[in-house]
Parts: structure tokens; sequence; C-alpha cells
């Protein structure tokens, strides 16, 4: 006999600067996982900023009022802390460092995944990957071919392991996984490697270049600790242990290259 599961899914709406509209939506969640997102430029209202720190401030309230039983938030550390004040400017790290602090303090169970550098940034957001006359180049600020980077395979890995850790808290009573933060890593390298990789893969030349800084100071800083302190996650094995012994497969990158890079940048698949 064949059993099919059918699980419903309500989607409500919720505005992260709106902790009424929070509230309402969380109401009987059990668990959650929760992602902020930086502002450059923040404006004030009543005298608060809508930043990133009362999105996470809502979230978490809401959570609390609602008896939200765990939570699981996409997280960065303080760049500030790391680096003994060198690079202040990454206001997109110390945001979440900030939020992180106000979920210690609520009292709610938790656990935070520390991304790395996406691997997606080939085409998203900073589209790192550039054509050139005879293939490709990948172009970052503050890198030297030698220095080591802590990529995340984003799309795959965050739902995998939010899930294996809802999952294991929530159905399996394992409360060992709780405020604890996971780096979620799928591989060291550097990108000079990544560029090779990425040739391999797409068949054709695939240079690395350090480009000139942006003149953003939170992006050039940003990449500037990422270099000196190789990624930030050392003191992680990676894959990760933990989230491993949860049964979370790590991707390889030649998989990304294969699935995710190959078909966006026109190259037969076949």
């Amino acid at each position: 006999m064949i059993f099919e599961i059918l699980y419903k899914y309500t989607v409500l709406l919720g505005d992260p600067l709106d902790k009424a509209s929070l509230v309402s939506a969380l109401r009987g969640s059990e668990g959650v996982f929760m992602v902020t997102v930086p502002v450059k430029q923040p404006i004030e209202v009543d005298g608060e900023l809508q930043d990133e720190v009362m999105q996470g401030r809502n979230i978490i309230e809401a959570a609390k009022q609602n008896g939200v039983k765990f939570l699981v938030s996409t997280s960065l550390p303080s760049i500030n802390k790391i680096s003994g004040g060198k690079y202040k400017n990454c206001f997109h790290y110390e945001g979440k460092a900030m939020i992180e602090e106000h979920v210690r303090s609520s009292g709610i169970p938790h656990a935070f995944l520390h991304l790395g550098a996406f691997l997606e940034n080939l085409w998203n957001a900073q589209s790192i990957l550039k054509k050139t006359s005879t293939g490709f180049t990948i172009s970052v600020q503050n890198q030297t071919p030698q220095d080591i980077e802590a990529f995340t395979w984003v799309g795959r890995q965050v739902p995998a392991a939010a899930l294996a850790l809802l999952k294991s808290y929530l159905v399996q009573g394992d409360s060992s996984v709780a405020n604890k933060t996971y780096p979620l890593v799928n591989e060291a390298t550097s990108y000079a490697d990544l560029a090779r990789r990425t040739g391999q893969v797409l068949g054709v030349e695939v240079t690395f270049t350090t480009a000139p800084e942006s003149g953003m100071a939170f992006m050039d800083e940003m990449y500037a600790a990422h270099a000196e302190y190789s990624g930030l996650y050392t003191d992680t094995p990676v894959p990760n242990p933990g989230l491993l012994a949860l049964g979370v497969e790590f991707g390889s990158i030649e998989e990304f290259l294969k699935h995710e890079v190959k078909p966006r940048f026109g190259v037969d698949t076949a």
C-alpha cells in the first residue's frame, strides 16, 4: 500500500516593518524561519529607523507573542568584532549580528545559519562572472588568487539546513540543535580556483582578476575582511559536521556549476 502525505500551505501577508501584521501572520506557528534584508539608507519614522534591525526585532517579538517554539535565521557574524574594529563599515553584517543579540535575549530556542559568499553572485546582485572576448572572467575587489573564500550554495543549502533544524527540534524533539550557530559552507577555496573550475564546466576560458575597489566602504571592507580571515569560518570543518549529522547533503561546486551556471550562460548542456 502506498501512503501519500499531502501538505497544505496557506500564504499569509506580513510586513517585517509592521509588527501587527506579523503577529497575525505567525498565529498558530510553532516554528519560524527568519530572513531579514539589509537597508543601506533607512528612513526614520516616529523616531525609529526602518532598518534591518527593526525587521528582526519585529519578527522576534511577533514570534514570542505567538509562543513560537523554535526560530531558525540566516545570519552573519560581526566583521567589526572579528577584526577588532579594523573593518567597521559592513553594516549588513553588523545588523544581523545585532539581530542575533535580540534573538538570544528573547528566550526563544533558536539556530543561526551563517552564510558564506553566495555562489549565486556569479549572476545575482554583484554579477561577478562577466563575458570577455575569449570566454569569461570572475572579478572581485580586494581578493588575490591565493585568498581563500567560504562559498555557500544558497538556493540548495539554506532550505535543506533550515528544514533539517526545524524538523529535528520540533518533530524529533532534539533540543541539542538549539541555541547554536551553524556556518553553512559548501567549500572553502579561492576565487581563482572557482574561475578555473567554472571554465572546466563551461568549456571556455574563465580567468580571475582582482577588481578595483568599488568606492562603497561596506563592500570593499567585506571583501578585504573575507580575504584576511579566509572566509570568516575557519573554526568549523567544511562541510559542517553538525548539519551532516542531521542528514543535510552538501552539493559540490561542480554540481552548482553544472546545474546553475551552465544553463544560465548559454552553453549547451546536452
